[in-house]
């Protein structure tokens, strides 16, 4: 998986893939021409466009979305019935709707960044198929606002980043609709009682279950389980961007980072 293709140690994985015989490689690319596409076996790509920007945006979640069409094929090919492939795939076709919902939150974000203009550090937490969501966010406010993040997954809390939470430590969370719920609220009590700034995004669905010591509470749609995530991601993805922007740093160009690392 890769937004340039051109990814060294990418590449080194593919090609020691074949020499060591697997049944077939499969790249998902967004460049057409790229070394990692032009080694593969199979191609998915993802067709986001060109992406200027150093920090993967729309690369991000088109590869979710690639990676979900992938998944529904092979359970239909293993079993799926024919009624759940077409109302996940009606899910899918929902998300250009999600994610203008999601971006009519900029101005929202923009105000919620303010906050966030001096912070040394922040913390994401998420649960199951959402930790890699905080991870998203968590990476993007580093690579643009150059503010040390850190991701984890919620359950884990206890096992280290509680620490680190008081008064200072801005703790964003991802609350979709799902059975986790529960838990994760269990997790934002535990920040909450020591302190931490609460920042929750929560599926509309859901934000009922919310108090207001839990702290700053944003709702959006996520639609079903498919979408979520990817409509998750751009609210972080916003709220980065507009840290950095307070901050006055190059969001299209961060210090020190290149778009495609060709060098192990």
């Amino acid at each position: 998986i890769s937004q340039s293709g051109e990814t060294a140690d990418t590449l080194a994985a593919l090609k020691h893939a074949k020499k060591a015989g697997y049944i077939a490689t499969l790249a998902v690319c967004n460049v057409a021409e790229s070394s990692i596409v032009r080694e593969a076996r199979l191609v998915l790509m993802t067709r986001a466009g060109p992406e200027i920007g150093v920090a993967s945006t729309k690369a991000f979640t088109t590869q979710l979305v690639a990676l979900q069409l992938l998944i529904l094929e092979l359970a239909r090919l293993n079993g799926l019935d024919e009624t759940s492939y077409a109302n996940y795939v009606a899910e899918l076709n929902h998300l250009p709707e999600l994610l203008t919902e999601a971006l009519n939150l900029d101005e929202e974000f923009e105000a919620l960044s303010r906050a966030f203009t001096n912070k040394n550090d922040a913390l994401f937490l998420g649960r199951g198929s959402h930790y890699p969501i905080a991870m998203e966010g968590a990476l993007k406010l580093k690579e643009i606002s150059y503010i040390h993040a850190e991701a984890y997954a919620a359950g884990e809390l206890k096992h280290g980043p509680l620490a680190l939470v008081d008064a200072e430590m801005p703790v964003f969370a991802v609350a979709p609709n799902n059975t986790l719920l529960e838990k994760l609220i269990s997790n934002i009590e535990e920040v909450s009682a020591r302190g931490g700034e609460l920042y929750v995004i929560a599926d509309t669905k859901v934000i009922s279950n919310f108090q207001q010591r839990h702290g700053h509470i944003i709702g959006l749609d996520t639609g079903g389980k498919l979408t979520a995530p990817v409509v998750m991601t751009i609210p972080l993805q916003l709220l980065a961007y507009h840290v950095a922007v307070q901050r006055g740093t190059d969001v299209d160009q961060p210090r020190n980072l290149a778009k495609s690392v060709t060098v192990e």
